[in-house]
């Protein structure tokens, strides 16, 4: 492509061609304005994980209950997010966005008004329908608002409000569970969500691309949400199905068989939901599947974090929270940071470079010992937020800027689809990685403590508890025996959680080689074409 038509393609594709002089459209207070509504539903993804127990508790809910809370948000976000991001290309993503915010927030305040676990189910799964609306149509009003010169700016703020969201919600939720009660874990993203619809009508300004479809690709819908289901509900049953049963092969047959089929269909719609040509770009396929790694190493290895701080350290999750500070307050600076690197360099330097350093990080949390302190700890989880700032903000500029502008929400659905998959993804293989870990050397360990011999069968129940660093010390067990029961717990743990950190650090630095085929997305290369702040 020459230069010429590169920026007559900016200039076409990207709608925003003069200055902003009032709040309607302003870039700054667009992104404000979405941050907000981002930053509920980010705030959301951790602070519901500090409530569950007393969820539990309160309504006398039963283990798969509580699993249910967190995976139908899961997989309602996981269905719907290419698809909403469609709707937003169709009917504007400012109205997306409101109805996205406005549905979350009520949804929210149904949850706080239940007397049921089915009924927070339900509203769970609202709620993640909701979610997936509003997230796509973030970006997309992002990218149709900005300027292609200052797009990686505002993705880096973006990046760093969910960041310091995410960072947040253990510790938010942590004081109002312990000092209010579980309902106002979710009581709180009303008043947030009225913030953000009066914003977003005040502020938020509608644009639509002239060659927009105007029709749905129904059985394209269809055929990738029942894909997206049985893919992300093998990963969520996988651990306790295990790898090889029938039931979880089943499913991913099911999945593999409907993007197969998808693919098929994509190819001869004539307006299909998810255009394939969009993948002939090499930057934005590579940047999918950075994502898709990216997020495996880091949702998947912060999943055995938390228990290793909780059941490990014996910290409360408030406590939990604030140790992982430098991880989240360094992705909180870096991110605006990166943005402005990627707009000066590209994102290929800094993508290659962020993944290698996500790596060292990786492999440096494999050290982690049963009595490590806080300053290793923290030095570790600066350096894993240095690496990934890049990566979020880079990648998230690569899928965006890369796609046309009329089909901008979609890939923005793509983009989190791709989070959503890879997070998924994450935790459930190091999940099996540490389960495989913890059945070979428990009972080894076991035995060399010279602690009481257990059934094979019982054995397995033990396993259960160290996969998450608990320790399963009986009641009336003598002091020296619980002692020991526990060294061997928390030592199996550390070493399975070892093993695991191992595989994350390897899947980053295969990301660092997929990050060389990324490139600046092509309405950034004519910045010039956008307009002035």
């Amino acid at each position: 492509m020459t230069s010429q038509t590169t920026v007559a393609r900016a200039a076409t594709d990207h709608p925003v061609t003069e200055p902003r002089t009032g709040l309607r459209g302003h870039p700054w207070l667009t992104l404000f304005a979405v941050a907000i509504g981002v930053m509920m539903v980010a705030l959301d993804g951790t602070i519901v994980a500090i409530a569950n127990p007393a969820i539990q508790s309160d309504l006398g809910a039963s283990l798969a209950d509580v699993q249910w809370i967190t995976n139908s948000y899961m997989l309602a976000l996981a269905v719907a997010l290419i698809t909403a991001g469609k709707l937003g290309d169709r009917f504007g993503h400012r109205q997306t966005f409101l109805i996205g915010v406005a549905g979350f927030a009520a949804a929210s305040g149904a949850i706080g008004l239940s007397d049921s676990v089915a009924a927070v189910v339900l509203f769970r799964v609202f709620q993640g329908l909701f979610g997936a609306l509003l997230m796509p149509a973030a970006l997309g009003l992002l990218r149709a608002t900005f300027p292609a010169e200052k797009l990686n700016m505002a993705i880096g703020i973006w990046g760093a409000v969910i960041g310091a969201s995410t960072a947040a919600g253990p510790i938010i939720g942590g004081l109002l569970v312990e000092h209010v009660n579980w309902q106002s874990v979710f009581f709180i993203n009303v008043p947030v969500g009225l913030i953000a619809v009066v914003l977003g009508v005040v502020i938020l300004k509608d644009h639509r691309a002239e060659n927009v479809t105007k029709s749905f690709d129904i059985p394209g819908i269809v055929l990738l949400s029942g894909a997206m289901f049985c893919l992300i509900w093998a990963l969520i049953k996988a651990p306790e199905w295990h790898w090889g049963s029938s039931r979880t092969l089943l499913f991913l047959g099911l999945a593999l068989l409907s993007f197969v089929l998808f693919v098929v269909w994509e190819a001869k719609a004539r307006e299909p939901l998810l255009p394939l040509r969009m993948f002939r770009s090499a930057p934005l396929s590579a940047g999918t599947v950075l994502m898709v790694l990216m997020a495996f190493g880091f949702m998947g290895g912060l999943f055995f974090v938390t228990f290793y701080l909780q059941n490990v350290h014996g910290m409360t999750p408030v406590d939990s929270g604030l140790h992982l500070l430098p991880l989240t307050a360094m992705m909180i600076v870096a991110s605006p940071a990166a943005g402005a690197l990627i707009t000066k360099v590209g994102p290929r330097i800094p993508l290659v470079g962020a993944m290698v350093i996500t790596a060292v990080a990786l492999f440096g949390l494999s050290t982690l010992e049963v009595g490590t302190g806080t300053g290793l700890m923290s030095l570790w989880f600066a350096l894993l937020g240095l690496g990934l700032a890049p990566v979020m903000v880079g990648a998230t500029e690569v899928i965006v800027g890369n796609a046309p502008i009329e089909h901008s929400g979609v890939a923005g659905g793509l983009q989190q689809a791709a989070m959503q998959v890879g997070g998924s993804l994450g935790t459930a293989v190091l999940g099996a990685v540490m389960a495989g870990r913890v059945d070979d050397t428990l009972p080894g360990n076991w035995a060399d403590a010279k602690l009481p011999p257990v059934p094979e069968s019982q054995m397995g129940k033990l396993a259960d508890a160290v996969s998450v660093g608990a320790a399963p010390v009986p009641k009336g067990t003598p002091p020296p025996i619980a002692e020991k029961i526990t060294a061997v717990a928390h030592d199996t743990f550390v070493s399975g959680m070892g093993v695991s950190f191992v595989v994350a650090g390897c899947v980053a630095a295969v990301a660092a080689l997929v990050a060389v085929l990324t490139k600046r997305g092509e309405n950034a290369e004519a910045g010039a074409g956008g307009a002035h702040l």
